[in-house]
């Protein structure tokens, strides 16, 4: 009898269990364990909230008696209401600012308002109607969100057609510029200016300018082979002039301006013609302007070599063009009794001397000078020559505009010549002064170009940028192994002198997205070595922060043994791959990781160049550079072993501590 009980008990206890779970699992109540203990159901499990674990034990309720029931259910607690992300877009337009996003309803002492953030939008509005789309929301303002946000609209300002997003940890601007000068000042400024606990993402453009004329003149004389001026109409083409010039032994930085106003397609191959003829001329300059093409061959130039060298040109040009072809003579190569001159000190003073036609033109001429070097001292102390060649105005003040360019320099005319000699601190001031006597002084007219640049004159040459910065910094590391002590996180005392190098290199640099990559070896554990490399990779930017670096927009990954560079099964190849490395990140890459929701860091990159370099941020290493091993790395020559606990990154450094207290 106790057997066909304990039987007959099973029996209901199991059809029970599976009346009751079937039930349940039809109505898509699947986080709910049943058990059975006689005629009692025990239902456990947990609830996503209150009203789904009432329904679960109504459906119960329907096959089984309420009192059969034992609830043993829990409640997923209910979680506190996060605030939400703020962010602003500000777009920036000719005659119109636009305003969307969620803004703090009230803003922390010193943070912008939505009125405030109106006002300066409408400031640059200039009068029209503002599309203001932003909703506030009462809750606090995150920590960075003030700065980020005074930051943005200044941006905004500092952009006249320009898209800003902000939030808190993070500034993303889109901008177009009017030149390539352009936006290298407001990169310079946009870096100067950023907070340090701020990102910054910039992508400025500058669309090709139209250039006007569209001109470049090749000179080969005593100082050998140059450009006075070089434009293109593609970057294709801008390769083939270059290539013909290297090939005529132009050596060299060439800046050759890529622009819109070319009067053919054909405009590479013609000059590629051009170059190849002053060569063989060995003596003279040629001056492409628009469709005008000019060509001067030094006095020195034998007849019969010039008459080949023009034949064969007038042949090979394309029908556009025009060839005007002068030889020198040696009696009008002399300087002749009627010249103007002008000198532009280094001072801000403009001396002007020689023969003006009349009284008319030389208040003319004072006049044009007074204007083209505005706020400088102008001296004219020239005398009235009625007798002076046709034209003889039009040379002048195209040469004054000409010397207005410089930043110091002379101004010659004559009858058959207009030289313009001077330093200048920007590259495009010579092509912008051949464009101006080009087109002032008409086809076959000879000028001479000599202008100087001179990097201490030029504000932007000083800013390294980010790949000069990057390049400094992987040359250190492929020299001299930043090390640590074995198993740990924390940094060798032999590394000391090496952080202090690249904090020497980084202080000067401009703040700049990079990525601090740590990488052991393959002993221990995958999960081990992973933290120790990200520990080790925030060590180093700890330190690095500790010596006066500029971190804002410098991120800690740690990969592990996941990027080998070398084998793994030799020693050799273990120390090689016990490493630290500084990655360069596009602003592509920031954009990625911060959609992927990694504020600051980005995918991991394709494995970088040996020695701790990468192709595209460090140009001076080729790509198959691998790392010397000979140097003597004795405080870390045993192989990497995974903690037996978690390795935490070094605590922040007290206030008060001195930076070069920090190790």
């Amino acid at each position: 009898m106790v057997s066909v009980a304990l039987g007959a008990a099973r029996v209901i206890e199991a059809r029970t269990e599976k009346v009751v779970s079937t039930k349940l699992a039809e109505a898509g109540i699947t986080w709910i364990t049943v058990t059975t203990d006689g005629l009692q159901v025990r239902l456990t499990g947990t609830a996503p909230n209150e009203a789904a674990r009432f329904r679960a034990v109504n459906k119960v309720g329907e096959l089984v008696d309420a009192s059969r029931i034992r609830d043993g259910l829990d409640v997923t607690p209910a979680s506190a209401i996060e605030a939400p992300r703020f962010s602003v877009e500000m777009l920036r337009t000719e005659d119109e600012v636009q305003l969307s996003g969620l803004i703090p309803e009230t803003p922390d002492e010193g943070g912008m308002s939505e009125a405030d953030l109106a006002a300066a939008a409408a400031a640059l509005a200039q009068g029209t109607e503002l599309p203001d789309m932003l909703e506030t929301a009462d809750y606090p303002a995150p920590a960075g969100w003030n700065e980020a946000l005074a930051f943005g609209v200044k941006a905004l300002e500092r952009l006249r057609l320009s898209k800003v997003s902000v939030t808190a940890e993070r500034v993303e601007v889109k901008a177009i510029t009017d030149s390539a000068e352009e936006k290298r000042k407001a990169e310079a400024d946009l870096r100067a200016m950023v907070p340090a606990n701020v990102q910054l993402v910039m992508e400025i453009s500058a669309p090709r300018p139209v250039i006007t004329p569209f001109s470049l003149r090749f000179v080969v004389d005593s100082e050998g082979a140059r450009f006075d001026s070089c434009s293109a109409d593609t970057d294709r083409a801008r390769t083939q002039i270059l290539r013909a010039a290297t090939a005529v032994g132009v050596t060299g930085t060439t800046v050759c301006q890529v622009g819109l106003g070319t009067p053919t397609p054909r405009w590479a191959d013609a000059v590629s013609l051009g170059i190849r003829a002053v060569t063989e001329l060995g003596s003279g300059s040629i001056t492409f302007s628009d469709a005008d093409v000019t060509l001067l061959a030094g006095s020195d130039v034998p007849q019969d070599v010039f008459d080949k060298v023009v034949g064969e040109l007038e042949t090979g040009l394309p029908d556009v063009f025009s060839l005007t072809s002068t030889l020198e003579k040696k009696e009008t190569a002399a300087q002749g009794p009627a010249e103007f001159t002008a000198v532009f000190t280094e001072k801000g003073r403009v001396e002007l001397r020689g023969r003006l036609t009349d009284e008319m033109q030389r208040n003319a001429v004072d006049a044009f000078a007074r204007s083209a070097f505005a706020g400088a001292e102008i001296l004219t102390a020239t005398r009235v020559d009625p007798g002076l060649p046709d034209g003889w105005a039009i040379r002048v003040l195209a040469g004054l505009k000409a010397l207005s360019q410089v930043d110091s320099g002379r101004l010659l005319v004559r009858a058959d010549l207009v030289e313009v000699n001077g330093v200048t601190g920007s590259t495009e001031t010579r092509g912008r002064i051949t464009r101006i006597l080009s087109e002032a002084l008409g086809q076959g007219q000879t000028f001479r170009v000599n202008v100087r640049y001179d990097e201490a004159l030029d504000p932007l040459a000083a800013l390294p940028t980010p790949e000069q910065c990057a390049a400094d910094v992987n040359a250190v590391i492929a020299r001299t192994k930043i090390t640590f002590t074995p198993a740990s996180a924390e940094i060798a005392a032999t590394a000391r002198p090496v952080l202090d190098e690249l904090a020497k290199i980084l202080v000067n640099c401009p703040a700049m997205q990079m990525e601090i990559a740590g990488h052991t070896d393959s002993q221990g554990s995958e999960a081990g070595n992973k933290a120790l490399s990200q520990a080790r990779a925030e060590a180093v930017l700890l330190a690095l922060q500790g010596r006066r670096v500029d971190v804002s927009g410098m991120t800690a990954v740690g990969f592990g043994e996941a990027q080998p560079i070398a084998d793994n099964a030799t020693e050799e190849g273990r120390e090689a791959n016990r490493r630290i490395e500084f990655v360069l990140k596009t602003a592509t890459d920031a954009a990625a990781a911060a959609q992927e929701g990694v504020a600051g860091s980005a995918a991991p990159a394709a494995p970088a160049a040996p020695g701790g370099t990468e192709a595209a941020a460090a140009p001076d290493f080729s790509p198959d550079f691998s790392p010397d091993f000979s140097n003597d790395f004795s405080n870390d020559t045993s192989p990497s072993v995974a903690p037996t606990e978690k390795t935490l990154a070094p605590k922040r450094r007290p206030d008060g501590l001195k930076a070069q207290d920090t190790p």
